[in-house]
This record gives structure tokens, C-alpha cells and sequence, in this order.
């Protein structure tokens, strides 16, 4: 296996985040494997972004699937190829619309989390701002602009710069604040920059604090924050990104709302999201929200229980059983192969090997032993999910390395290491190959 160059920090990352079960959120691309065509389809809605075109899609799988993995690749990805990408978790205290503003919650966390290439982890708008503007000046230098009409000539450009964004909803308010921000980036005020940036993230609780404060009529509330996402995703294609992509994790948050009118105020408002996004009306924006199968195919509870979501969601009645529609809404995540989950096992051991310094101890039969162990234990296949095979595997290999007198094998028990042998045995005698096959 080629040497994994990894930074130590994002190496212990990965190996903690393996060891209790969370998904990683730095160095996914280490460890990635499968989910080719799911990839593709990613891949190609983020060329169609690029484009200037839009898309709404949920990923469904059961709990440890890999949905929030997927997730977190496609954000590796966008941010290396050129997008701000924005993801938040849905919780009881954030959806997309309802009680504590916890609709306003979902964006305050999407505009923390806004990534790029430069801001991996968060934090970007500000510093996408000040690029910005810092760019506009050197333009107006270059060009030979004296320098006590570069301020107006900013104001100008700023203007010029964000016409497009203008003919959308609150087109004007957000360009008076960039124009507010600009002042405040000029004159050293760092109180008016602030209170742009308040305004942008939506912390503003009156309007008329926004007009004393900001000239501005208009605020971010609960019910119209979406709107704001769509100029955020035409500003940034304004500064020279290729799109806005959004991240929405934990959908069955939305499933679990108790008060029916609620649940359902809060499917109308992704329903309104969905239509947007796939109508074209939004400029290069990508939504992706992940669930569980439960949570959208419950007729009581669930995206079906709402009749539009369900029109729209539904698959063809011409797909039959094991066809999937790599372009539809959904895409359903089928676990991986065992052969998957064993080059999973083979790069997590190397990665682990190469962060604490030492040779790799577990052979390919002791691999496959662990597969089935765990396979039997859990009871039935289809429950083998990356997740808990992850968790058990990284606590094995933590443990014989805090002790050097234990063995991967000593862990398993003889008794399914010498039927691998005997499997492995009877192939180099010229056995039938699929005496030894990786699946369990």
C-alpha cells in the first residue's frame, strides 16, 4: 500500500473520530472507498453548479450507513474544486423553520461553517469580504484612480459588482450592507463592519435596529432566511466561486417533531426549498440533505406523510426492484461490499500504523476473521454497517498497541482464524476460488 502523508493532527483526528463513532470531519479522503457512482453523481451536479444551475437531493441510509461520510466527501471535494461550501446539523433546536427561531438557528450555523479552500473549517465570510474588497482596490489603483475618489469609486464598483444579486429578493438591503461593510473596512470602523456582519448573520432581532444601525428596512428572520441563501450563492459566484453547496445532516430531526403542525410547517418549508432549487430559479446552489429511510418514506410521519413532497419524491413506477435512478432526488445508499469494507479495514490499519509508528501486525486472514465475527455477532448482514465495524476494528488495534503483548489473533479467538486458514489453504491447493472469497 502506497505511504499515507497526512498531517499528525488530522491523522489523530480521523483515528478518534473512527474510535467513537462520529464521522470525520477532516482527512475523509484518507480512508474514502466505494460509493463510485454516488460520487458521480455529485461530481456532476457540481460541474451543473458551476454552470450556474441548482440542486436539491437527500441521501438516504440507515443510522451508520455512511450518509453524513458522503456528505463530508462531497464537501472535501467541492472545497478543492472551488465552491463555499455550508453545513449544519438539524437538531430539536435547529430546523428549518418553528418556534426559538430555529429556522434563523440552521442559517446562523450554515454562515459559521461557510468553507473554502483557504477556510477548511469554517469562517470563511469575512475573510471572503476583505478579499474582495481588497481586490476592487487594487483593480482601481492599477488603474490610475487618484486616491481621494478611490471611496466613491469603491462604492461604485461594489454596486456594479453586485447588480445581479439586486434583482432577487432583498437584492438592495444586502447590497447596502456590503456597501455599509466597505465603509467600515475603509474607515477603520470596525463597529459599522461589525454590524454588517451582524446583519449578514442574521442576529439582528428588530428592524429598527437595522435602520439605525445599517440604513436597512430588512432583517433575517425565521420564515425568510432561504432567501438570503440564494444571495449568498449568487454573490459568491459574483467573487469567482463556482457555486454555494449546502449541507443538511440529521434530517429525521425533522421526522422526530412531535406537534403535527410544526412537523408539517417545517416540510412546507422544504418543500418550497426543493421546488426552488430544482425549478432553476436558484444561481449555482447546491442543497443535500441526509435521512433515513424511515424518515422519508413514512406515510404518517415521514416526507411521504405530506402529499407534495410525496409526488415529488417518489420513484417511477417503471424502476423495478434493484434498479436505482442515479439521477432522481434520492439517492438510497447501499451498504458496501465486504470487498469494500476490507480495503476500509486495510487503510484504516495503515493509517493507524503510520500515525503511531510501527509496522502493521494484522495479516489479510485475520482481516477476514474480524469481518465475520463481527458479522455473527450483530446477527444478520445487512446490520454490518462501516460505522460499527470502524468503531470495534479502531478499538482493537488502539489496544494491542497500548499492549504489545496482545495479538490481533488473540483478540479474535483461534477457532475463526483456522477456518480462514483452512479456506486460504484449500485455494493454493487449487480449490474452487470461491472457497475464499472476502464475502462473509
Amino acid at each position: 500500500m502506497n505511504e499515507i502523508k497526512i498531517l499528525k493532527r488530522i491523522s489523530a483526528a480521523l483515528l478518534n473520530s473512527l474510535t467513537s463513532g462520529v464521522t470525520p470531519r477532516l482527512g475523509i479522503e484518507h480512508i474514502a472507498v466505494g460509493r463510485k457512482r454516488e460520487i458521480e453523481t455529485l461530481l456532476g451536479d457540481l460541474e451543473n453548479i458551476s454552470y450556474g444551475g441548482s440542486v436539491f437531493r437527500f441521501i438516504v441510509g440507515r443510522y451508520g450507513s455512511g450518509k453524513s461520510f458522503l456528505l463530508q466527501i462531497l464537501k472535501t471535494y467541492a472545497v478543492e474544486r472551488g465552491y463555499i461550501v455550508a453545513d449544519a446539523d438539524l437538531s430539536p433546536e435547529r430546523k428549518l423553520i418553528g418556534g426559538n427561531q430555529s429556522g434563523l438557528a440552521t442559517y446562523r450555523e450554515l454562515l459559521r461553517s461557510m468553507s473554502n479552500k483557504v477556510r477548511p473549517d469554517g469562517g470563511a465570510l469575512t475573510a471572503l469580504l476583505d478579499k474582495w474588497l481588497d481586490g476592487i482596490q487594487v483593480k482601481l489603483i492599477a488603474e490610475g484612480t487618484p486616491e481621494n475618489e478611490i471611496p466613491m469609486m469603491m462604492e461604485r464598483r461594489i454596486l456594479l459588482d453586485i447588480s445581479a444579486a439586486e434583482n432577487l429578493v432583498h437584492g438592495f438591503d444586502f447590497s447596502k450592507v456590503l456597501q455599509a461593510y466597505w465603509r467600515g473596512f475603509n474607515t477603520g470602523d470596525d463597529e459599522l463592519k461589525n454590524s454588517a456582519m451582524k446583519w449578514l448573520r442574521g442576529e439582528y432581532a428588530a428592524k429598527t435596529d437595522a435602520v439605525n444601525e445599517l440604513g436597512v428596512r430588512a432583517i433575517i428572520t425565521d420564515d425568510n432566511w432561504f432567501d438570503y441563501i440564494k444571495l449568498l450563492s449568487a454573490f459568491v459566484s459574483i467573487l469567482g466561486y463556482k457555486g454555494l453547496i449546502i449541507l443538511l445532516d440529521e434530517g429525521v430531526n425533522l421526522y422526530k417533531i412531535s406537534n403535527t403542525i410544526s412537523r408539517n410547517n417545517n416540510y412546507e418549508k422544504l418543500l418550497n426549498m426543493f421546488n426552488e432549487a430544482m425549478q432553476g430559479k436558484v444561481q449555482s446552489l447546491g442543497a443535500y440533505m441526509c435521512g433515513t429511510p424511515q424518515f422519508v418514506e413514512d406515510m404518517r410521519r415521514g416526507l411521504f406523510s405530506y402529499e407534495a413532497l410525496r409526488t415529488r419524491l417518489s420513484g417511477s413506477r417503471f424502476m423495478k426492484d434493484g434498479m436505482k435512478d442515479m439521477q432522481g432526488p434520492l439517492i438510497y445508499l447501499e451498504k458496501l461490499t465486504h470487498e469494500e469494507l476490507y480495503v476500509l479495514l486495510q487503510r484504516v490499519m495503515h493509517l493507524h500504523s503510520v500515525h503511531y509508528g510501527y509496522d502493521p501486525r494484522v495479516t489479510d486472514a485475520e482481516l477476514v476473521g474480524f469481518m465475520q465475527i463481527v458479522a455473527n455477532r450483530l446477527g444478520a448482514d445487512e446490520l454490518l454497517t462501516p460505522r460499527e465495524v470502524l468503531r470495534d476494528f479502531t478499538s482493537i488495534l488502539n489496544y494491542i498497541h497500548q499492549n504489545p503483548e496482545q495479538s490481533f489473533a488473540s483478540m479474535l479467538g483461534e477457532d475463526i482464524l483456522r477456518k480462514i486458514t483452512v479456506k486460504s489453504a484449500e485455494t493454493d491447493d487449487g480449490a474452487d476460488d470461491e472457497a475464499v472469497e472476502i464475502i462473509i
